[in-house]
């Protein structure tokens, strides 16, 4: 894949069905934090809140990732813990629908911890 220029040239690289799992899961981080402005980082879309980071995400053969498993989401979201791996690492398989709810949980918590972090 080559470096995508944008959020939109990132999906599109992607085979149909991930492209709409791709699509669902921008849709709810885009929703639970409307404040955040759209960007590519590190060759994946990522979020800010003014010059501070608030998450990721990337598409992988067997799972699309949110980063960060920050130690507030965490602690604050017990049914992120079975999706944590690695430091701070959220991992959601494929072969599972993506779990919005929970994922629009997380970019909230996330929201407030870079909100308190100023």
């Amino acid at each position: 894949m080559t470096r995508p220029e944008s959020v939109e040239a990132y999906i599109a690289g992607f085979p149909d069905d991930r492209r709409a799992r791709l699509e669902d899961l921008r849709r709810t981080v885009r929703a639970a934090a409307p404040d955040a402005v759209e960007v590519i980082s590190y060759d994946m879309p990522a979020y800010k809140l003014g010059k501070r980071f608030v998450l990721s995400f990337s598409a992988f053969k067997h799972w699309d990732s949110v980063f960060p498993a920050s130690e507030v989401v965490l602690a604050e979201i017990e049914a992120a813990r079975p999706y944590a791996h690695g430091r701070s690492t959220l991992q959601f398989p494929i072969k599972d629908p993506l779990p919005l709810d929970l994922i629009a949980r997380i970019v909230a918590v996330r929201m407030d911890e870079v909100a308190r972090e100023g």
